[in-house]
């Protein structure tokens, strides 16, 4: 059976949503869009829709080889739809997981936040290297169950889609019964952000209940307002820069690192992991701002005497 690919029917309508938030942006804060950052993001999503046409043959091939070892012979009733779509959802959340926790997958992935500004343009800033690092690999057990390719294809389009809308600051919190269940901006502005609270958290692509159910989820707080981009950012709109950077850096740490079980951590650990220790991971960096915050509290508790003697100011803080 052959299904339409609905990504390529929303791109029209990709287009003209990224218009209509260029105009809210320049009417209420011009600093949402950055003409060389919007023309880098739109390059790399060209970019990423060619190496997709290039790798498709591949992976349908591979998805039919591994679909003919299927557990279940699974039809194209609508119910099945609505199955496939929530284990795809589940897939995803496993993958982009994966996406930040192994280095490999994140040179990839790493592309997609490299923009330090958040708009639908950012949406479409993709990887070009996705087949190469093998981030099809997630979906495959829903062939092995039983689910036709084509179907697969067809909720994963779906997915994409609906990831689109969250990549914004114009909207800010839906209502708290969506909150609760779905993927939102809210939700999807802190998976985007530095800050060392949201660093790694709200990896949903759609229902936001796995990060709730994983203990990876982080809500968005007014306190805090989400800084966007990596922990080291590019400092270039260079185009090929972008999209293999992180590539370039794995293959130096492999390069120089001593001893093979080394270089594999380089490709395989979480970013930022050394084997020395002399870099920090997104754990370590959460970890020393946890403890600044920690000491921060303890130096606001006002200080008792039993001599009742004036309580003194709190100590000031050390850089």
């Amino acid at each position: 059976m052959e299904l339409p690919d609905p990504v390529d029917i929303a791109v029209p309508g990709f287009v003209a949503l990224v218009l209509a938030e260029m105009l809210v942006a320049w009417a209420k804060n011009r600093r949402r869009y950055e003409p060389r950052d919007t023309l880098t993001s739109l390059a790399l999503g060209l970019g990423s829709t060619i190496a997709g046409v290039l790798s498709a043959g591949l992976v349908a091939a591979l998805a039919f080889w591994v679909w003919q070892f299927r557990l279940f012979d699974i039809g194209y009733q609508w119910y099945w739809f609505v199955v496939a779509f929530v284990i795809d959802d589940f897939a995803y959340y496993v993958f982009h997981r994966s996406a930040h926790r192994v280095r490999w997958f994140w040179a990839s992935h790493v592309i997609h936040h490299s923009s330090q500004h958040y708009n639908l343009s950012t949406a479409l800033r993709q990887t070009w290297t996705g087949f190469f690092s093998a981030s099809f690999a997630f979906r495959l057990p829903l062939f092995l169950i039983g689910f036709p390719p084509p179907l697969v294809f067809f909720v994963a389009g779906v997915n994409l889609i609906y990831q689109f809308w969250i990549h914004t600051e114009v909207i800010g919190r839906m209502p708290r019964w969506f909150e609760a269940v779905m993927n939102t901006p809210s939700h999807h502005r802190v998976h985007h952000a530095t800050n060392p609270r949201y660093l790694d958290r709200n990896y949903a692509g759609v229902f936001i209940v796995w990060d709730k159910w994983l203990g990876t989820f982080e809500p968005e707080r007014d306190d805090d307002k989400p800084r966007y981009g990596i922990v080291k950012n590019l400092g270039s709109f260079n185009l090929l820069w972008a999209a293999f950077h992180e590539w370039v850096g794995i293959a130096k740490d492999v390069w120089a690192a001593p001893g093979l079980a080394n270089k594999l951590g380089y490709m395989i650990r979480e970013p930022g992991w050394s084997h020395d220790g002399s870099r920090d991971t997104s754990a370590t960096i959460r970890a020393k701002w946890q403890q600044r915050e920690q000491g921060e509290a303890e130096w606001r508790k006002p200080i008792s005497s039993s001599s009742g003697a004036d309580q003194g100011a709190p100590p000031p803080r050390v850089a």
